[in-house]
């Protein structure tokens, strides 16, 4: 046989291998024979039928299909492995989410092998049904996330249980009395996983710490961190290598820097703000252009790498902002004192100073070192009075000193200019196609035993637009100095991929509702109606329910090496500068730019992404545990509105309820589907709805309805609400 022939006799049998494997594979429960999968590959010839026969016998005896009666022949199913992290809810059933499967694998209770919510797991796929969502079983524990608890003692005569108070962890824990560390009956505690012996219902584990009462407010709040595995104290160790650090500000080493010390300079804050890790300066120059310096603390002069302090830095990764207090990334002789950027006095700094013109172009640049010396601080609401009446008057009511003051009018100048800059940037930003999230924020009014005494939203105005626009412009161009650079170098970048787009869909859903429309055109089209909406949506009813749906939509912004940009900013470069004081990366990013600006060469990306990844970890665990906080309060002001009545939202629907947000105060509380008692109600995915049997009454995403406290948990932080009827 020719070497031209033999090729063409091969390149047919491999045609008709893969074509075999194409059909049982197509539908792995079926059984074909030849005739029919020659039909279905389109094999007519007499060789071409033969080679099939051939095939099919080769492959039986291979093991690589099977032959099910005679003639007739199946695919051999081989388990998929993945690695995935699990996600458990409160039901006892899992999904594991895989980077290679476009959706997640579910995995029933009695398939979990004792995995619990966060784990990095194996998990072994069954044979799919046609249409079926992918199904599978847990076979190994590659990762446990955490292997400490809160939950609270039940003591028995010669032994205890910790029951967790997290409803996703399907199993108690079992305690000796030996290992109890002095917890009493009801108390809630941290315990520690020890071991869970092949012949146990339930693992076995230690009290490594006593929390205090249930329902107490510092019980419940160190609860919240104990479950995030978030710290709530320094380490001594730390504590004193922070406090031996020389914080004084020496002239030898201003002269390493740019001195900004006679320029004037002054901070915008949160009125009861106690670290201010930005400034801003201002000086017009010839010609009318606009020297602004946006200064930030140095925090990377006095944490350096292989302390101590660096170490615990990089561990907590960011500062954590619960309801009633905030639990700092440093030590506060550096978070409260060095690195805060506090009027009338001198100050490290690290900057970047843009010269603008009149329209906010950029004309020039400058990045590096710098000292500082803030002539004032003020509140945005002082920031606010002053942009409204272009006076320095400020009045007692806004004032965060002792009564009305005036401030001179070299401010009131800079003031009023920068706001008409930030205003000119922020439109140039959103008709390029940033999406502009102004979502209310839930605050509470609490007094000195941090009872909730009131509930108020925090809006964003033109004072805090002003500063969040010059923050953006330093990121923005700090990482596009570093970015555009050739060959390229390593950098930590703030990146935010586009939006899941049946997500979108699914919001368009919704919010049709309310007569709003989503435009998917094109990608600006999208984001300008994106725009229309949350601004429509603005003091309405449904603002709150929108702008929650919209950001679920949004993927989830993250720290990485590799940029694709900034989606929802709508910057191609984009990292962030501006708060190392409360953000490791920040840190990360002073470093690197100041190793460049030095002429250092790029270091290997690979540790730099370790650390960006463990980061944006560490920001997720701080913003849930700040979620829990919030929601605690809101119970806890509820427990006092039992007998009142409220409109409310349906906010989301389930298979066992529905959960509805009280427009006055943006509580969420559930109405459970068995407390419905006119009608057998049925969960219907496809519309977000419970539908009524046999009266047809439809609750649906939402839909508007008046609701009563039924009851509070505090401990589970759950609140059920009783449903009156619709409005």
């Amino acid at each position: 046989m020719s070497k031209k022939k033999k090729r063409a006799k091969n390149h047919l049998t491999n045609e008709v291998t893969k074509g075999i494997f194409s059909v049982l594979e197509k539908e792995p429960r079926k059984s074909f024979n030849y005739k029919q999968i020659a039909a279905q590959l389109q094999l007519s010839t007499p060789e071409e039928r033969n080679l099939l026969i051939k095939r099919l016998g080769q492959l039986t005896q291979k093991k690589r299909i099977e032959e099910t009666s005679r003639g007739k022949y199946k695919a051999i199913f081989v388990p998929t492995t993945y690695v995935g992290t699990v996600d458990m809810n409160s039901q006892g059933n899992a999904y594991i989410g895989t980077e290679e499967l476009d959706d997640d694998i579910f995995v029933s209770y009695p398939n979990l092998n004792r995995a619990f919510h966060g784990d990095t797991v194996e998990v072994q796929l069954f044979q799919k049904r046609r249409q079926s969502r992918p199904e599978g079983k847990i076979t190994r524990i590659v990762k446990r996330r955490k292997t400490s608890f809160v939950g609270v003692v039940d003591t028995y005569k010669s032994f205890a249980f910790v029951r967790p108070t997290d409803s996703r962890m399907y199993t108690d824990i079992f305690v000796s009395l030996k290992d109890l560390s002095g917890a009493k009956e009801h108390e809630k505690v941290i315990v520690e996983l020890v071991s869970w012996p092949e012949d146990a219902d339930s693992p076995f584990g230690r009290v490594v710490e006593v929390l205090g009462i249930p329902g107490e407010h510092d019980t419940e709040i160190h609860s919240i961190l104990a479950e995030y595995g978030l710290p709530l104290a320094f380490p001594p160790e730390v504590e004193a290598d922070a406090n031996n650090l020389d914080t004084r500000i020496r002239e030898e080493e201003v002269e390493k820097r740019r001195d900004f010390r006679d320029v004037l300079t002054f901070t915008i804050d949160p009125k009861d703000a106690k670290d201010f890790d930005d400034a801003l300066s201002f000086r017009r120059l010839e010609g009318g252009d606009i020297e602004v310096g946006i200064h930030i603390a140095d925090v990377s002069h006095y944490v350096q790498p292989g302390t101590l302090l660096e170490e615990e830095a990089y561990n907590r990764a960011t500062s954590v902002y619960l309801v009633d207090r905030v639990v700092p990334m440093l030590p506060e002789i550096l978070s409260n004192n060095a690195c805060s950027l506090r009027p009338r006095e001198d100050k490290y700094t690290f900057s970047a100073v843009f010269v603008l013109d009149q329209h906010a172009k950029v004309k020039n640049q400058w990045f590096g070192r710098t000292a500082i010396h803030s002539d004032e601080r003020f509140a945005y609401e002082e920031a606010q009075h002053i942009i409204e009446t272009g006076k320095g008057e400020i009045p007692d009511s806004v004032s965060i000193r002792e009564g009305a003051y005036t401030v001179q009018e070299e401010i009131v100048d800079a003031i009023t200019t920068l706001d008409k800059l930030a205003k000119i940037m922020r439109k140039k930003r959103m008709d390029y196609g940033a999406i502009s999230f102004d979502k209310v924020e839930v605050k509470f009014n609490l007094d000195e035993d941090n009872e909730p005494i009131g509930v108020f939203f925090k809006e964003s105005k033109d004072a805090n637009k002003l500063i969040e626009e010059f923050m953006l412009l330093a990121n923005r161009k700090v990482a596009e100095f570093i970015g555009k650079q050739q060959p390229e170098k390593t950098f930590i970048y703030r990146i935010h991929d586009r939006p899941d787009e049946d997500k979108l869909m699914a919001l368009n859903g919704i919010v049709k509702r309310f007569g709003h429309n989503l435009d998917f055109r094109s990608e600006k089209a999208l984001s300008q109606s994106l725009n229309q909406l949350l601004e429509d949506v603005k003091g309405r009813k449904e603002q709150n329910l929108v702008d929650t749906l919209a950001i679920r939509s949004m993927s989830k912004a993250v720290y990485s090496t590799d940029n694709i940009g900034h989606y929802g900013l709508a910057f191609k470069y984009y990292t962030h500068f501006t708060s190392p004081i409360r953000r490791y990366p920040d840190v990360m990013v002073h470093r690197l730019l100041d190793h460049y600006l030095s002429g250092g060469k790029t270091p290997a990306a690979g540790p730099y992404q370790e650390q960006a990844k463990h980061s944006s970890e560490r920001e997720n665990l701080a913003a849930n545990a700040e979620r829990d906080s919030v929601k605690y309060m809101q119970i806890k002001f509820m427990e006092d509105h039992r007998d009142k009545e409220f409109d409310g939202v349906i906010s989301g629907v389930t298979e066992w309820g529905i959960y509805v947000e009280i427009v006055e105060n943006k509580c969420e509380g559930m109405i459970r589907i068995r407390d419905l008692k006119d009608d057998y109600y049925t969960f219907d995915e496809r519309q977000y709805a419970l539908v009524g049997e046999r009266k047809g009454q439809v609750y649906q995403l939402g839909d508007e309805v008046r609701v009563m406290v039924k009851h509070t948990d505090l401990i589970k932080r759950h609140l059920d609400f009783t449903l009156i009827g619709k409005r």
